[in-house]
């Protein structure tokens, strides 16, 4: 993974935990740190750009949604 793409996927992951932690609801903020944690660390391994790129837009659409919700 490039630097650049690396810092990228890292405020990313910075990010939707950051937003994630305003949900109200004690369930909520739990389930989605939760899962933000175990997606990016099933993911940690993996090499290919394309899939790096397609994982990246992936996270920036969930974040917005989370934006949205919280």
């Amino acid at each position: 993974m490039a630097a650049s793409s690396r810092a990228q996927v890292l405020a990313l992951y910075r990010a939707m935990l950051r937003e994630s932690k305003r949900f109200s609801a004690y369930n909520y903020r739990t389930y989605a740190v939760r899962r933000i944690r175990d997606a990016f660390r099933e993911n940690k391994n993996v090499k290919d750009p394309v899939e790096i790129q397609t994982l990246v837009n992936k996270a920036k659409r969930d974040l917005g949604v989370i934006r949205r919700q919280a």
